[in-house]
């Protein structure tokens, strides 16, 4: 399955002039976060006094993600919702990347999400909403941006707490879609930034992906159906199919689409042979980042290529691409298929003819 993560063009943006681009793109899945709790975008207004009543006056505001799944369904594109973020009514006040007070309120917002998608729910005008069957619990919660606090000292050491705080969020997430019974739903937990620190000490403690794995496996998390991932490449050159480089023969903290398989054996050690979504992935490019950035031709080049390892691989279920046009904004990314003043990239076409190349890899 492929696909695409753009939520400032298809949550809310314009979807009348966002969709027919996605259409254009052939593209199947579209992910977006479906913030539990956000200053602008949060769903969740109040602590709810009955879980299972997704209309309770006064309590949620699901407008933009209705609007959203309808424009999807007409569009025969499949949804995929990141659960992400806690309301301050959750966690006393204390801001959208600090995990719930009490893992049952994720637990409830969960099923109420799944009940409301659930492909039968007449909306208040009267519309009934298509069924979304991909969830995912979080995101990149090694990365202090969305889980506060990484690193807890306990005695003379350090425990990793964001992999403590996320099994909860985890199990929260994936035991309240699983209350739905609906058997197709799908849970993604992980979605685990390419790299980090691992230093408890340092201004910005981050955690790399296979100790964040290990960890959350430590702490207890569960009953998930798909392990995620962000194997962004360390390198502004560096091709896909390259790992990063060995460290004292080791490739250190990173884990990229070049060394994907470290994370896969790590897995499959830990959870069983569960497949992998690759739900973020992209190329910058130069100009107009003249850091991080190559040319639009290798960028094109590069999407090519890394959908088509993917596709390779046995399992590797779901890749998305991270946006559809670059950012405006200082630091923003610059990953689109459009520029942010609208000119398409050569990526476009890669993109749009990703089925001629999996028929081409299919043939050899």
């Amino acid at each position: 399955m492929t696909g695409i993560y753009d939520e400032a063009q298809t949550l809310y943006g314009n979807p009348d002039r966002t969709f027919p681009i996605l259409a254009q793109l052939r593209t199947q899945l579209i992910r977006v976060n479906l913030y539990w709790g956000h200053p602008q975008f949060g769903v969740s207004k109040a602590r709810p006094l009955y879980f299972q009543d997704p209309d309770e006056p006064g309590k949620y505001d699901w407008g933009i993600y209705d609007r959203l799944v309808l424009y999807a369904q007409q569009y025969n594109i499949r949804v995929v919702f990141s659960i992400v973020g806690t309301p301050r009514w959750a966690n006393g006040g204390k801001g959208f990347n600090v995990p719930p007070t009490n893992g049952a309120d994720l637990k409830r917002f969960a099923y109420t999400a799944a009940t409301r998608y659930v492909g039968t729910k007449v909306n208040n005008d009267g519309i009934t909403l298509p069924k979304v069957r991909h969830w995912v619990a979080w995101n990149e919660p090694n990365n202090p941006n969305f889980l506060k606090t990484q690193f807890k000292r306990v005695g003379a050491g350090y425990v990793i707490q964001s992999a403590r705080d996320y099994a909860k969020i985890c199990n929260a997430v994936v035991t309240g879609i699983k209350s739905t019974l609906i058997r197709d739903n799908k849970v993604a937990c992980g979605v685990t930034g390419p790299r980090g620190n691992n230093n408890p000490k340092a201004p910005r403690s981050s955690v790399s992906p296979l100790a964040f794995l290990r960890a959350m496996k430590a702490a207890g998390a569960k009953g998930f159906d798909a392990y995620a991932h962000h194997p962004y490449s360390g390198g502004a050159s560096q091709e896909p199919t390259k790992a990063p480089p060995l460290v004292k023969g080791k490739f250190g903290t990173s884990v990229e689409l070049g060394n994907i398989d470290v994370l896969i054996a790590e897995l499959t050690r830990l959870y069983g042979r569960k497949p992998l979504w690759i739900t973020e992935y992209a190329y910058q490019t130069n100009p107009p980042d003249r850091v991080f950035g190559v040319s639009n031709t290798l960028q094109a080049k590069y999407l090519t290529q890394a959908f088509v390892l993917a596709r390779k691989h046995p399992r590797i279920d779901m890749m998305l691409w991270f946006l559809i046009r670059d950012e405006n904004f200082l630091d923003g990314w610059q990953s689109g298929f459009f520029t942010a003043t609208g000119k398409k990239k050569p990526s476009f076409n890669a993109f749009r003819n990703l089925n001629a190349a999996f028929r081409a890899l299919n043939k050899r």
